[in-house]
């Protein structure tokens, strides 16, 4: 490195001008999987509308004392980062923030090279997974899906107060923001009870609001995780859309559970927010009645308190888009600790890069219901949007965008910037550029 030049602003901030209602704020620090031009994939952090580049950071010496840090950031995910656990975690974020903070010889110079406008960057899936869990872990959501699918029975099975319900996801499915999703075709069931069942495109395409989190260092195989060292295999939180076929799934579900109806696309936000970042926002959970058995069981809260939305655009114009459910995280009945405890119970192991979704999460009235089943009542009464249409279920061209934040008000704003798809034909090719993706750039 050469000597600093006294006209240089000795920190990158002088590249990073960050809006003060910005997501992505210097106490932020998420981190992602990007490629600019031709140029390999590497990983990256977002500040206010830049991507800071690390494996320039790293090439360049100004990521010293991070753990293998020439090698890490060079690679196509965070997989290999996120195996490095919270000692490597915690040296990253503490010297990009320093760097960003009080400066470093040179820093401002090598900004030219180390920083572009996320406009630039084209963005891809933070983790290569290896395991695709999804839970069902809001009370609400359950009681809702309850009634609605087995009216007169009981609204939740007599396990779901005892443990975390979850199923075994496509790690396949996961597919990052801004990609098209292609409507699914399977078998329907048939018009009446006890007629044969049909073949063809969904009529019944919903959404999914839920938050999912990134394990790192796994486990020894036959050693459970209990919840009180969640920390030490949890990197951080991501928005999922776990988009579904509710035809398709109500006809197959039983008695194995989702399946296809399910397995056809997972969209992921493409900024991992670490939980040291969320730490300020931790807040309880619901109280949990009956209390867990004892490898559930928890001394502290693991719930965060940030808001959750969904924004629907409908195929008709641009400009007609509504927010349509607004719920927040610290809503869900099993929290992260008890799902990953729970996971690990029966002795499996955890990998990093697996990713653990929440399930939906719905609150307790109607405008926070976290799907178009709950919102529509399983289709029997209509959602109007600002444009006079309206929805039971997805149309083809309708874009739908969760985005996710903690803090804001005074305090600094954690975002997750957007997790973004837009529904295309049966048959159309999927790697067509979403509808939506060059008006939400700025925030993916």
């Amino acid at each position: 490195m050469t000597e600093a030049d006294p006209t240089v602003d000795p920190s990158l901030t002088s590249w990073l001008p960050v809006d003060r209602d910005s997501d992505f704020p210097i106490q932020n620090l998420p981190l992602g999987v990007f490629r600019r031009n031709t140029e390999p994939p590497r990983v990256g952090t977002r500040v206010g509308g830049y991507v800071v580049d690390l494996a320039v950071l790293a090439r360049e010496g100004f990521l010293n004392g991070v753990p293998a840090a020439a090698d890490v950031f060079a690679e196509p995910n965070l997989n290999r980062f996120l195996g490095l656990g919270r000692p490597g975690w915690r040296s990253l974020r503490e010297r990009l923030s320093g760097l960003l903070r009080e400066g470093a010889a040179d820093a401002g110079a090598v900004g030219e090279r180390a920083v572009l406008a996320a406009t630039d960057a084209h963005i891809l899936l933070p983790v290569e997974a290896g395991d695709y869990v999804d839970f069902y872990s809001s009370l609400e959501h359950a009681t809702n899906m309850g009634r609605i699918l087995r009216p007169g029975s009981p609204d939740l099975a007599p396990n779901w107060r005892y443990l975390p319900v979850g199923y075994q996801g496509r790690a396949g499915s996961l597919v990052a923001s801004g990609m098209p999703i292609r409507r699914p075709i399977g078998q329907l069931p048939g018009p009446e009870a006890g007629s044969p069942p049909g073949f063809g495109p969904t009529r019944r395409l919903d959404f999914e609001l839920e938050v999912g989190f990134v394990t790192g260092p796994s486990n020894e195989r036959g050693r459970p995780i209990p919840p009180a060292r969640a920390r030490e295999h949890v990197f951080g939180l991501v928005l999922v859309n776990d988009w579904s076929a509710r035809d398709i799934q109500r006809w197959e579900y039983v008695p194995l559970g989702p399946f296809l109806g399910k397995s056809f696309a997972t969209t992921v936000s493409p900024w991992v927010v670490s939980l040291d970042a969320l730490e300020p926002f931790r807040v309880p959970g619901p109280v949990q009645d009956p209390p867990p058995l004892d490898h559930l069981r928890l001394d502290e809260p693991w719930a965060f308190d940030i808001d959750l939305e969904v924004e629907l655009w409908p195929s008709a114009g641009p400009d007609a888009g509504a927010v349509v459910s607004r719920s927040n995280h610290r809503f869900l009945y099993w929290n992260l600790a008890q799902q990953l405890a729970h996971v690990t119970s029966n002795g499996a192991t955890v990998r990093p890069g697996d990713l653990y979704a929440s399930g939906t999460i719905s609150g307790p009235g109607p405008g926070s219901f976290g799907s178009l089943m709950e919102l529509t009542w399983g289709g029997t009464r209509p959602i109007r949007l600002p444009d006079g249409s309206e929805r039971t279920f997805l149309e083809d061209g309708d874009t739908v965008i969760l985005r996710g934040h903690a803090g804001g008000g005074g305090r600094p704003r954690i975002g997750f910037g957007e997790a973004t798809g837009t529904v295309v034909p049966a048959g159309v090719d999927r790697t067509a550029p979403a509808a939506h993706a060059a008006r939400s750039a700025g925030e993916s």
